[in-house]
């Protein structure tokens, strides 16, 4: 019997353990304190930049001020993350 990942790669033509972009494996998460988060305007701003970025899996808005991200820590870091929302206008780092 092969390995189960060996197994999934063999059966679906999947190679080096991605699929569709995504890696098969652990998702790193982290929740990020957004300074200026006022309106649920400016909340869901910053959640569709997150969301754009290629490698985001998931983003959801915590207590007032911080969001959980989940996202592939092979094509991501926390400072893209952090970059993506200063570039919506807002401070922002790892609680």
């Amino acid at each position: 019997l092969l390995p189960r990942s060996a197994a999934l790669r063999q059966t679906s033509g999947l190679e080096h353990g991605r699929t569709r972009g995504l890696r098969i494996g652990a998702m790193n998460r982290v929740l990020l304190g957004v300074r200026g988060l006022e309106t649920p305007e400016q909340t869901e701003k910053v959640l569709r930049a997150l969301r754009s970025l290629e490698g985001v899996v998931k983003v959801e808005p915590g207590q007032p001020g911080q969001i959980l991200v989940e996202y592939d820590p092979h094509r991501l870091t926390v400072m893209d993350l952090i970059r993506a929302i200063r570039e919506e206008g807002f401070l922002a780092g790892m609680l």
